[in-house]
């Protein structure tokens, strides 16, 4: 596994190798680049919630982690709030997500959607 981060250097990121496989997956499938976006906006039962999608490029602001080839990009605004979180990708009998497991948050839902802080 190869995980950096550019720019931000003093928000850790990471995201997890079985993460990353799995956006390189839906990312060739789509014929898209493999780079995950990750934004917070207001709502959720908890106060916020994480937003995920592929992203053509990372912008001007965005700290970027990448972890074998894959890349995680993450708003300036929505840093502040995942700052030092792993994006995980989990499989279950329940189904299968991507979770976000965040030391900032001070509660979440049950689904694991959404957080407050």
């Amino acid at each position: 596994m190869r995980a950096y981060i550019v720019g931000m250097e003093q928000h850790s990121l990471t995201l997890s190798p079985s993460a990353a496989a799995r956006v390189a997956a839906i990312a060739s499938k789509q014929g898209k680049p493999a780079i995950l976006r990750l934004a917070v906006e207001g709502g959720g039962c908890s106060g916020f919630q994480y937003k995920f999608g592929l992203a053509d490029a990372p912008e001007g602001d965005d700290s970027v982690t990448e972890t074998d080839g894959v890349r995680l990009v993450v708003d300036a605004v929505s840093l502040d709030l995942v700052a030092g979180c792993v994006v995980d990708f989990v499989e279950s009998l329940g189904g299968a997500a991507f979770k976000v497991e965040n030391p900032n948050a001070a509660a979440g839902c049950g689904c694991g959607s959404s957080f407050s802080v």
